[in-house]
């Protein structure tokens, strides 16, 4: 699971942001906070990975939030959602380190993208032996793999479906669509989806293996 803190001044929207990440598997919201000191107090409380944090708390920046954690020795990642447009808003937080940013208002699917891409890539970090320089560059950039050679369906990501083809190549047999979620990080809805898209395209086979009762399950394996 990937535990998540979410930071904002209004409890409803808070709410709401919480009801989105639940639904995102396999993330989970282990609290909330309304103001910058809450949420400090809550990340050495809580340990969480993941922190949602609004900018405008109502007393401090929430960039500097982020700068007492890291004082603090926190290391969680974090991801603004915030309606700060502001162009040097952006840029500090980029420079902050923080792994995404998204304006409100958003949809749902804004948010499910973006926790599904740093789900993704974060997996593919704690993953990664670096034997050369292609290994480093995946490190840095989350991007290993050409980007395929058909244009992906939409929502659909690039380094979503590159996590899912490095785990095919390197599985020795194949993989149905939950533990492929499994080794990824992502949910088996979405692994289900991105298989079926390289079975579409040709770079995976299915084949089906029958249990006792109930219907075959898929599994899929690299095209060679």
């Amino acid at each position: 699971m990937i535990d998540v803190l979410i930071v904002d001044d209004d409890f409803m929207v808070a709410r709401v942001h919480r009801a989105f990440v639940d639904r995102v598997e396999p993330f989970r919201v282990v609290g909330t906070a309304n103001t910058g000191e809450q949420a400090i107090a809550a990340v050495g409380e809580l340990r969480p990975d993941l922190v949602l944090l609004d900018l405008y708390l109502p007393d401090m920046f929430g960039l500097d939030v982020i700068s007492r954690l890291r004082t603090a020795g926190h290391d969680c990642d974090v991801m603004v959602i915030s309606a700060a447009r502001e162009a040097d808003a952006v840029r500090n937080a980029v420079r902050q380190g923080v792994v995404n940013y998204l304006l409100k208002p958003f949809e749902f699917e804004d948010l499910r993208h973006r926790l599904e891409r740093y789900a993704a890539k974060r997996n593919s970090l704690l993953t990664t032996v670096v034997r050369g320089q292609a290994d480093v560059d995946r490190v840095l950039t989350g991007t290993t793999l050409a980007a395929p050679s058909v244009s992906l369906p939409k929502g659909m990501s690039v380094e979503t479906a590159e996590l899912i083809e490095r785990t095919l190549r390197g599985t020795d047999g194949t993989l149905s669509a939950a533990e492929c979620a499994a080794r990824t990080g992502i949910s088996r809805v979405s692994a289900r989806r991105y298989l079926e898209h390289f079975h579409d395209t040709g770079n995976a086979e299915v084949s089906l293996r029958y249990g006792a009762a109930g219907r075959p399950e898929r599994r899929y394996g690299w095209r060679a």
